[in-house]
């Protein structure tokens, strides 16, 4: 195989992987499988640990290590957590559908939790060699613990304000999520969700490793974001399609379709803003709602309504996150997928180079 930009050959150092890709977390769609397969296509292979405990934290970490070698990435969530809401407003909001559909409420959905000491604790224990953080940082004794494992710590970026902030405590590199960027925005400075693409971000000068995320889903785009000064990229939606992920046939059924491009910032399903396909839900009470309680309790309230339609081959009130791009993603076995990326990446860059 080819040489990668130096960039990425001290992405290579840092990390331990074979190749400057970074295997999104996707919390509901990522999980032990996905990252085993990206692992040994010789990427880095990430958990998403926002919505299980830590003893499942534990044990997913042990399944992955007891097949694949090479960097495990584990990834937090960073938010404040709230008391509770009033969820009146949005239960009324809702009240027609559940009507409709002929469903009651149900259980509350698994809680998105911040990084916390039970976390770390596990951390310590198991000692991945990455640890990445979502929404910012965790408080400074938490993230001096995660340190003092010599974990490599990342953390998503999706303004220049907040990468030079991340910069600035000493991240050892920089996930750049562009407004182009699947799932849940990591923006955690300002007042108001400000998406920025990927290009204007990737303008932004630091010192450490940046890792380009963002409609990234085969070996074009990657070799034009490392061009652009990237040391390595994040791929979420090509992997989707996959047989690894988790995501409900139904949503399978859109990747590599038109119905793909029609993508928007909805808070409607977590109370935060995250990107994914227009579905009915979205269509009718607009992507934005003021009645959607706090993130992460929006949720609670659509789960009876997202597994009676999904049961019935529905995608009316389900989180399609995507990136721009998932017209372009095919089925293919996830190991699979992260070579040829990797390797028609490094056939554009020779192009490229001359």
């Amino acid at each position: 195989m080819a040489r990668w930009p130096a960039a990425s050959d001290a992405f290579l150092a840092l990390t331990g992987a074979q190749v400057p890709i970074v295997q999104a977390p996707m919390a509901g769609a990522g999980g032990v499988a996905l990252a085993i397969a990206a692992m040994k296509g010789g990427a880095v292979g990430s958990l998403p640990a926002a919505t299980i405990s830590a003893e499942q934290l534990r044990a997913q970490i042990g399944e992955v290590r007891g097949v694949a070698s090479g960097p495990l990435n584990i990834n937090f969530f960073c938010h404040h957590l709230p008391e509770p809401p009033d969820e009146s407003a949005w239960r009324a909001l809702l009240a027609p559908y559940y009507a409709q559909e002929g469903v009651g409420e149900g259980p509350p959905a698994p809680l998105r939790r911040p990084f916390d000491a039970a976390m770390c604790a596990i951390i310590e224990e198991a000692r991945p060699q990455i640890v990445s953080f979502h929404f910012g940082l965790p408080e400074a004794g938490l993230l001096a613990r995660v340190r003092a494992t010599g974990a490599v710590v990342l953390a998503s970026a999706t303004t220049r304000e907040e990468v030079r902030f991340l910069a600035a405590r000493g991240c050892d590199a920089i996930i750049l999520q562009g407004a182009e960027a699947g799932g849940h925005s990591g923006w955690f400075l300002g007042e108001r969700h400000e998406p920025t693409p990927l290009a204007e971000l990737l303008r932004e000068r630091v010192d450490v490793p940046v890792i380009a995320a963002g409609g990234i889903v085969d070996g074009a785009d990657m070799a034009a974001a490392l061009q652009a000064g990237a040391s390595a990229v994040q791929i979420g939606t090509a992997y989707l399609a996959t047989p690894q992920s988790l995501i409900a046939p139904p949503f399978r059924a859109l990747l590599g379709t038109d119905a793909a491009t029609d993508a928007a910032f909805t808070n409607l399903f977590s109370g935060r803003e995250a990107r994914g396909i227009r579905n009915r839900l979205m269509r009718e009470l607009g992507a934005i709602r003021a009645e959607a309680p706090a993130f992460p309790y929006a949720s609670n309230a659509i789960t009876p309504l997202r597994a009676t339609a999904e049961a019935a081959g529905r995608n009316d009130y389900s989180s399609l996150w995507v990136g721009a791009g998932a017209t372009r993603v095919r089925p293919q076995d996830a190991e699979a997928l992260t070579r040829a990326i990797a390797q028609d990446a490094q056939a554009h860059l020779e192009t490229m180079n001359g």
